[in-house]
């Protein structure tokens, strides 16, 4: 049964539904993709293979009983280390917290159960998800499945998220993004990731790195699965007032709309060369491809920050935020905490309060502004990273891979990332669709519709 490894959420649940397999089919199988591969991965912190199987048995009876939660129930899913699943380790990715159990289950776990999907363990993450490398020194980094010689950046925070999906050790898993940790290790592991909107998904649970940029989000393997599983997470929580904002998504009925008509900005050509050759040829081939399909394709007018600029300012949000929750730990120099991690979120106790209320002030004027600039837009194009996944003994701690993501996050804008080529030596390259906050909708359509044409999501690493 390990071909059931390599199938969509839509293929697993109709498979279920005609009883070609069952639930107990389908999580043995990852079980033993994840027996086989995770000694050299190092994707999970815990794989709760025993809880996994007995949910497995209970969904495959209820299913047969004719009481079935829905589509997805019997499928398995992982969570990234930071969301609180009642009476599991929850550690933050921080070695100090190791035996920390969580007391409660996030809002977004509850709905995962509550649609019958099966935990099937926690995933690493950059220690209290603040880097876009997806390093982790105490607890290990995941290693990025498409090159097994020489260990290669898997993105972060949600390393071990995406590569589990990577490697098909899991269909899918959830993430978080603050400045870029969803779609920064979607590119890199050759997967599709959404970036969603601030209050699109409860952060209630989710343990928080910057409570203005926390976005929650999901992993897979095709759009379509992400928007799935948008539908599952999204919704009002009242333990998340940030939740009651923004109305139903619902991505469903407009995904194979097509792009004929829409307008789509891209990447301005003062801001090409930053990124890899190879990353700029991918790039263009999917502008080409958009317009050969009735896409109108302009250049982002000019004006506000540069990427950089923005992404600048994010770290400053980040930084003046999680100090306060984290300065009892990184003010510690006796605790084994990751060293550059610890450096960026002291780099907050340097931060007024009068300095972050500016920040905060200059991102709505921003948010403003660049609401006037994308009028009559439905979307701005970039490459997801500057470039393809970088030897891990290669990396700056001092310097970040995020550039073409956090002024997203700045800006409050949702964001796909999904394959979009290779690159000679056989690493995956990845464009991101920005869209105005609430408009995943319109993220997802536009990624369905390459998605359609192309079969990059379709390749996976020899493993």
């Amino acid at each position: 049964m390990s071909e059931l490894t390599d199938l969509s959420l839509h293929d697993l649940s109709a498979g279920i539904a005609a009883r070609r397999f069952s639930p107990v089919d389908v999580v043995e199988a990852c079980l033993a993709r994840i027996a086989a591969l995770e000694p050299r991965l190092h994707a999970f912190v815990h794989v709760h293979a025993a809880g996994a199987q007995l949910a497995a048995e209970a969904a495959d009876k209820a299913i047969r009983a004719g009481h079935g939660l829905g589509p997805l129930h019997g499928i398995p899913i992982a969570l990234k280390d930071l969301v609180e699943f009642k009476g599991h380790v929850t550690t933050r990715g921080c070695a100090v917290l190791k035996d920390r159990v969580s007391t409660y289950t996030a809002t977004l776990a509850q709905k995962l159960l509550g649609q019958g999907m099966i935990v099937l363990g926690k995933t690493h993450t950059v220690e209290f998800a603040y880097g876009a490398w997806g390093t982790n020194e105490h607890m290990g980094t995941p290693w990025n499945p498409w090159d097994m010689q020489t260990q290669r950046t898997p993105g972060g925070s949600s390393s071990g998220s995406a590569v589990a999906v990577a490697a098909r050790m899991a269909p899918c898993a959830i993430g978080t993004d603050t400045g870029g940790s969803v779609r920064i290790p979607a590119s890199w592991c050759g997967i599709t990731g959404l970036k969603t909107s601030v209050g699109r998904i409860s952060t209630y649970g989710v343990l928080p790195l910057s409570p203005t940029l926390d976005t929650p989000g999901p992993f897979a393997r095709s759009v379509e699965d992400c928007a799935v599983l948008l539908e599952i997470l999204e919704g009002y929580d009242p333990r998340d007032p940030l939740t009651a904002a923004l109305p139903p998504s619902n991505p469903m009925p407009t995904l194979r709309r097509g792009v004929k008509g829409l307008k789509l900005a891209r990447l301005p050509d003062a801001e090409r060369n930053e990124f890899d050759p190879e990353v700029r040829s991918a790039f263009d081939r999917s502008l080409k491809e958009l317009e050969a399909m009735g896409a109108d394709i302009v250049e982002l007018a000019p004006g506000g920050r540069t990427l950089r600029e923005s992404g600048d300012l994010v770290g400053r949000i980040i930084s003046a935020e999680s100090y306060p929750e984290l300065a009892e730990l990184v003010d510690s120099d006796t605790l084994p905490l990751d060293q550059a991690v610890r450096a960026r979120v002291r780099a907050g106790a340097s931060i007024s309060s009068r300095q972050y209320r500016d920040v905060l002030a200059a991102r709505e004027k921003a948010k403003v502004e660049f609401a006037a600039r994308i009028d009559g837009i439905d979307a701005v194009l970039t490459p997801s990273t500057l470039t393809p996944a970088i030897p891990l003994d290669t990396v700056d701690q001092a310097s970040t891979p995020a550039f073409s993501t956090r002024w997203a996050n700045y800006l409050d804008l949702c964001g796909l990332s999904l394959p979009n080529g290779m690159t000679k030596g056989g690493l995956p390259l990845s464009l991101m669709i920005s869209c105005r906050s609430g408009d995943e909708a319109m993220a997802l359509r536009i990624g369905w519709a390459l998605e359609s044409i192309t079969d990059w999501q379709k390749m996976s690493p020899a493993l």
